[in-house]
């Protein structure tokens, strides 16, 4: 039997079975991965104080946006372009997408050692160490991406397992230690652990080498994933900054608690993130005619999801919400019911962003992520200087709606472009 037959053999039901398996993995995984944050958050924070917890916090930071950098050069393109794809090309574009990954992490690990050897004082030294850890902190990330594109989302989740494994004794020297500079080093350390495991669950070796070629040839993708990665990281920044300008620091913290509790959700959400792409991928490749209908389904049921845990929440009695997150509770209470309309819009984006990005249309999708950035930064700061702190969330609610439209018109849109092109001409003679 061909492998064509085989594929249109194979039962409904099983590959049914199969497609929960690998989301069951995906938030498996993202929710070790948010565990093991959350808890070296509070562990520092416990340990350092306020003012050594924001330098830390600086660096965290700044290795968020280097990771969406990273992200948008090196495994964005390889989820798309290769996912359920035949082990060798796997392989093939794994040990250059991880290469690259690397690549970017030496580069701009280099660049944040002199910054941090030349600020001095109390950032620079967890800037400097930020710089040497950041190659193992973004191939552990790539070797995630890559696990999930040839849909073994289990390895991921071990991999995850293993850094915060890893995590225990390195915090705990660091606490010894009791400095910025030691906690950066124990969290980076225990990551390059974790990127030395992947390669021994790959048995792929990443060609730093290969990297200027796959930056070539991934070059259309790439560049556009780059800026829309960035712009959405930079837009949450944008906003939480001018919040605190116009409103006071207060503000920013009632949103933050309002969205802390939305985390077990969100958790949901990016767990799902991490499997939508490969996934929307297969199906376009088995079922091409199904897409549209997969990634409705896949945001529509994200944002009922949404829309249900916050009529959780506004059930919470107010002692229990207290106990939670103490006297921030009675702000944050107060922005459930736009947040969740945020969050709700979000997911219902998702569904069209997966769709995008699997038709390759890096154009269509960096188009629809800088309209939904620029009406988030709109959104939240004029919702904030017209009526403060909940005329910003209910700004960025109206904002995120919006932008789920733009995102859907654009999948429509690539959608009937990709049935049109291949419809083959027909000639009369």
């Amino acid at each position: 039997m061909t492998t064509e037959e085989e594929k249109t053999t194979t039962p409904a039901g099983s590959a049914k079975r199969a497609l929960a398996g690998r989301l069951s993995w995906g938030l498996a995984d993202q929710a070790a991965s948010s565990m093991s944050n959350f808890v070296v958050g509070i562990y520092v924070a416990r340990s350092l104080g306020v003012t050594a917890f924001g330098v830390f916090s600086l660096a965290w930071v700044t290795y968020g946006v280097v990771l969406n950098v990273s992200r948008g050069l090196a495994t964005d393109p390889l989820v798309v372009r290769f996912s359920g794809v035949s082990d060798a090309s796997w392989r093939g574009a794994v040990a250059r997408a991880t290469g690259t990954a690397l690549g970017v992490g030496a580069a701009i690990g280099a660049a944040c050692l002199v910054a941090g050897l030349a600020l001095g004082g109390r950032v620079g030294p967890a800037f400097a160490c930020l710089g040497v850890m950041l190659p193992g902190l973004l191939l552990q990330d790539a070797w995630r991406f890559s696990f999930f594109a040839a849909g073994s989302g289990r390895k991921a989740f071990v991999n995850d397992v293993v850094w915060g494994v890893a995590l225990v004794p390195a915090m705990v020297v660091a606490a010894r230690v009791g400095s910025v500079a030691a906690f950066v080093l124990a969290w980076g350390a225990s990551a390059a652990v974790a990127a030395g495991y992947g390669y021994l669950q790959s048995g792929i070796r990443p060609r730093v080498t290969g990297a200027r070629g796959w930056l070539r040839e991934q070059r259309d993708l790439g560049s556009r994933y780059l800026v829309e990665n960035v712009s959405l990281s930079g837009a949450s920044q944008l906003r939480a900054y001018g919040l605190g300008a116009i409103v006071g620091v207060g503000a920013v913290g009632a949103v933050r608690g309002a969205e802390l509790l939305l985390g077990p959700f969100l958790a949901v959400l990016m767990g799902l993130s991490l499997v939508t792409v490969p996934e929307a991928a297969r199906v376009l490749r088995q079922a091409p005619h199904r897409l549209g209908s997969f990634c409705l389904l896949l945001g529509g049921g994200q944002a009922a999801a949404a829309l249900l845990w916050g009529g959780a929440l506004l059930l919470v009695p107010d002692r229990l919400g207290e106990l939670v997150l103490g006297g921030v509770w009675h702000s944050a209470a107060e922005l459930i019911v736009p947040v969740t309309l945020g969050v709700a819009g979000a997911g219902l984006g998702t569904g069209a962003a997966a769709g995008l990005r699997a038709l390759g249309a890096a154009r269509r999708s960096l188009r629809s992520q800088l309209f939904a950035s620029v009406c988030y930064v709109g959104g939240g700061l004029g919702g904030a200087a017209v009526a403060g702190t909940v005329g910003s969330a209910w700004g960025v609610a109206a904002a995120t709606v919006c932008g789920s439209a733009v995102w859907w018109l654009q999948l429509r849109s690539a959608l009937r472009e990709r049935r049109h092109n291949s419809v083959p001409e027909v000639r009369t003679s």
